[in-house]
């Protein structure tokens, strides 16, 4: 029974043929969508009415809107942990059809180490100060796109060359090995197990690997690594549920049942070691990881259970282009673009002129990736 079990399972890997959904899964372009939407443009869209209003529920929509101190979750805590499991869940679908193309996972090599290289660099210098090309202000390693690299590379190694059962074995593996580490491996000056700021045992790596070049925050990478293969796994785990043949709803069922335990899970697990985003502790994964599963469900749902394609499109037109987005919105200011437009509205605006800038900021690149998704212009690494 057991040995039947495992076969089932392995059935998913991407290096054995058939289990494969043609064309693309419209949910995940739109969840990815809806996820960078936040990031460029709905977060200062959404807070400016706060600043002039102060009413219970602006206030309550501006605090969501912003990270929590240390431990604790908001809504815009999901954001960066939605874009490792997107990524995940794509997995199995690209290796699948890239291997079927080349012919063995070793051919998949040249492109993984192509997309982590490219990722770094950008990450680099969206966050990392790299185009100030000023040594002593570059940081090496304090960016999304480079967690989701670290993610992207460590699931790679584990769903080319472990069965499925060891895939999910392996993921529980890292984050019990971060767990470990964190409350096991003493810091100088503060000892085991301390999970503050400034006394916790991945941001007193980072900092004496990357001295001058640790990024200044209280946000850890590099033992943190280890739990963003594990949030990047949880999205792979549920791109092989995604290939299956069984139907939609059953599906979404599935995904929001797996991400109701894992938001139990993390809750508990919280109890002894807190979720804190900053450093990406494993009760924080099983905990948004949970939340990505019940987003992905009820978009599943919608999306591609009843067919309400054309009512998400507005997120898809950005899903389609999530990196040149993401890229894009922080190395330029469309609020200027915007400015010359809309600017001799400010004297009549007063403070409410906060939100016209953010709505013309957004809908500046908004239309580029109109623009892009209209002549089917998809930039991809």
């Amino acid at each position: 029974m057991e040995n039947k079990f495992f076969s089932q399972m392995d059935l998913f890997m991407v290096t054995k043929p058939g289990q494969n959904v043609s064309g693309r899964i419209a949910a995940v372009d739109a969840l990815r969508g809806f996820d960078l939407f936040w990031i460029i443009g709905a977060e200062a869209i959404l807070k400016s009415p706060d600043r002039i209003l102060h009413t219970p529920a602006t206030g309550f929509i501006s605090t969501q809107l912003t990270h929590v101190t240390w431990t604790g979750f908001r809504f815009y805590d999901l954001i960066m942990p939605l874009f490792l499991f997107i990524v995940g869940v794509s997995m199995p679908f690209s290796f699948k059809k890239r291997i079927e193309k080349e012919g063995s996972p070793s051919a998949l090599w040249p492109h993984i180490i192509k997309r982590v290289v490219i990722l770094w660099i950008l990450g680099m210098a969206v966050q990392g100060n790299l185009l100030s090309l000023n040594w002593s202000n570059i940081k090496f390693y304090s960016n999304t796109l480079q967690a989701i690299a670290s993610g992207y590379l460590i699931s790679s190694i584990l769903i080319l060359y472990l069965r499925v059962p060891w895939q999910v074995i392996g993921t529980g593996l890292l984050l019990i090995i971060y767990w470990t580490l964190l409350t096991l491996a003493p810091v100088p000056g503060y000892g085991p197990g301390v999970i503050t700021p400034e006394g916790n045992f991945a941001i007193y790596i980072d900092k004496l690997v990357f001295g001058i070049h640790q990024d200044g925050t209280t946000y850890s990478w590099i033992i943190s690594s280890l739990n963003f293969g594990a949030t990047t796994m949880l999205g792979v785990f549920s791109g092989y549920l995604l290939q299956s043949g069984m139907e939609v709803k059953r599906k979404s069922l599935y995904l929001a049942a797996a991400g109701a335990a894992l938001i139990l899970l993390g809750s508990i697990w919280h109890i002894w070691f807190p979720s804190v985003k900053h450093i990406w502790t494993s009760s924080f994964v099983l905990f948004s990881g949970g939340i990505c599963l019940l987003s992905l469900s009820l978009f599943l749902w919608l999306i591609d259970g009843l067919n309400l394609k054309r009512g998400f499109s507005f997120f898809t037109v950005i899903g389609m282009n999530a990196i040149f987005a993401y890229c894009a919105a922080h190395l330029y200011d469309f609020g200027q673009i915007a400015d010359v437009v809309f600017g001799g509205l400010k004297q009549y605006c007063g403070e409410w002129y906060r939100l016209i800038h953010a709505l013309g900021g957004f809908g500046v690149l908004y239309f580029i990736l109109w623009l892009m998704y209209r002549y089917r212009i998809f930039i991809k690494i």
